[in-house]
């Protein structure tokens, strides 16, 4: 039986939620008036649309969170709260790890298990195409391939091995900064556990 595991609110949910938690007291209107407003301009498209939210004084986070909700597919609304998002994750990991990508299933629970071990500050927030790691901040990723899992660390310039690779994010000033390809769980070793160690402790800094 796969394990099941406690996952954390993305932070993106929680943002929007607190934009639309303060969209009528910093705008006067709540969201619903400002769809109700935005349909009557019947913009011919998105880019009309959020420029005409934007003529209206609304930030451009604001406007997109609206105008998500006007397109021909309505985003889905139920990942927008965080009951929505927490059942949403399961699928998401669900559907990571089905088809071919089945057999990786007790990698991603080796690596899981792993990073919990961390500390009680440790967060895991799924997304569609990946699973990222939280202390602070995004410090790994767990992301499934065909046959490996690209297990992505948050390493700033931390010297690069034939094992450890570069990503090319510490010059692009991404998070995730280095990789590693992981095929078994065997690999899930003492070397990957100190550099997950090293991420970790690095977000306190």
């Amino acid at each position: 039986m796969p394990k099941k595991y406690a996952f954390t609110v993305h932070p993106a949910v929680a943002y929007q939620q607190a934009v639309l938690a303060n969209l009528e007291g910093k705008t006067g209107r709540g969201l619903e008036a400002w769809l109700a407003a935005a349909r009557k301009q019947k913009a011919p498209d998105r880019k009309a649309l959020l420029a005409w939210l934007k003529a209206q004084g609304l930030g451009a986070t604001q406007a997109a969170i609206i105008a998500e909700r006007m397109g021909p597919e309505p985003h889905a609304f139920s990942e927008d709260t965080p009951e929505g998002y927490l059942k949403a994750a399961e699928a998401y990991v669900e559907a990571l790890f089905s088809g071919r990508k089945a057999a990786l299933r007790p990698v991603f629970e080796t690596l899981m298990d792993a990073a919990l071990a961390l500390g009680p500050d440790i967060k895991v927030s799924p997304c569609k195409t990946m699973v990222p790691i939280y202390r602070a901040h995004v410090i790994a990723e767990i992301k499934p391939l065909a046959s490996r899992i690209d297990f992505g660390l948050a390493l700033g310039n931390a010297k690069a091995t034939d094992r450890l690779q570069e990503t090319g994010g510490f010059a692009r000033k991404d998070r995730i900064t280095h990789k590693v390809a992981i095929s078994a769980s065997s690999e899930v070793d003492a070397e990957l556990k100190r550099w997950l160690k090293a991420a970790y402790e690095r977000d306190a800094e």
